[in-house]
């Protein structure tokens, strides 16, 4: 048994929530295109009715549209600027670069816009959100590049967001938008392009850093997660397979397996948040462990009793307003290691 097993015990709140909650339909036999218009249709508009509240006034940030170039293509970025009243026409900020999740085959630039616009203002970051293209019309390692040129395009234009990467150049993400940070994270570190302008920190929100039919035997003890919730709400084992066929992915392929590599020293620090509920609780928990062991500071904060992506569909549970709260509290914690003397 895992020893957070007893993480997976349902919050009181959540309970009831989970109870009154409509069971999906069986994704997995379902085709990509009809998964992907349910997101934008009926998924993405409760997401950002439930955000909308919280949004901070439109005079405190600037927004802009653009496309950059990724390999025979174009990718649609969204740039947020914070706009302080006062604040010098050339004030400069940290850079923030940000992946969304959704099985690496769903989710926009408008998947986490209202959270993002709450972080720009309320931390003074300039915030990168980009929409890399989906799994399977693009199989791996499509999404996965793209997520990379737009960090090197971040890297090489921080004056388009009033952005000073001295302040601090943090790359996050969440769930399969964790899983690419992490991967592009390591290439980075590894990338001389990135000479002088590394990354200060990293943001893994209930992340996937290892393939499931990947596990070797000296963690196999330690990653029972996937096992333990195989049949918990949001994601389960069958849809977390879906996933996985339809990105079509090796499973050992170290670029999805980060926790793979043969070296994960010289990372930035690193924060951490983790669901108890979640198949992907183990594989957060080691890869902290093994980032701990190599020397790079780390900050965790676990949510029991809650599935994964919970904060999305419950957002007004105590644990959701916990869980944004302390993402702005481990940005804030890379800042402040980040800040020039």
């Amino acid at each position: 048994m895992s020893q957070y097993a007893y993480l997976s015990e349902v919050d009181p709140e959540i309970e009831p929530l989970l109870a009154a909650f409509p069971p999906p339909p069986d994704w997995t036999t379902m085709e990509a295109t009809v998964i992907q218009n349910f997101f934008v249709s009926q998924f993405l508009p409760t997401i950002m009715e439930n955000r909308r509240p919280l949004l901070p006034p439109e005079s405190a940030y600037k927004v802009e549209d653009l496309k950059i170039p990724v390999d025979g293509a174009e990718m649609a970025v969204r740039l947020l600027t914070p706009t302080p009243e006062g604040a010098p026409k050339d004030s400069t900020y940290p850079l923030f670069y940000w992946v969304h999740g959704g099985g690496w085959m769903f989710g926009n630039l408008d998947s986490d816009d209202f959270l993002l616009r709450r972080i720009c203002v309320e931390l003074q970051i300039s915030v990168m959100n980009i929409e890399y293209r989906l799994a399977p019309q693009h199989p791996f390692p499509v999404g996965l590049n793209d997520s990379y040129e737009g960090l090197k395009w971040a890297a090489a234009h921080p004056e388009a967001l009033s952005a000073s990467l001295k302040k601090g150049f943090i790359l996050g993400g969440q769930s399969s938008g964790a899983n690419y940070a992490a991967a592009i994270a390591l290439r980075a570190r590894d990338d001389p392009f990135f000479e002088g302008r590394r990354l200060t920190g990293h943001v893994l929100q209930i992340p996937s850093v290892i393939h499931a039919e990947a596990y070797p035997e000296k963690y196999k003890d330690q990653l029972l997660s996937v096992e333990q919730n195989k049949a918990a709400p949001i994601l389960d084992r069958p849809t977390l397979d879906d996933y996985y066929r339809r990105l079509a992915v090796k499973p050992t392929d170290l670029e999805f397996s980060p926790l793979l590599a043969a070296s994960h020293a010289g990372l930035p620090p690193t924060t951490f948040q983790i669901c108890g509920m979640d198949p992907f609780r183990d594989e957060g928990f080691l890869y902290e462990k093994v980032l701990r062991e190599n020397g790079v500071p780390t900050k965790v904060d676990v949510y029991p009793g809650v599935p994964h992506g919970f904060h999305l569909v419950f957002a007004k549970s105590a644990a959701a307003i916990k869980y944004d709260k302390e993402l702005n509290e481990g940005i804030q914690w890379i800042l402040d290691g980040a800040k020039t003397k």
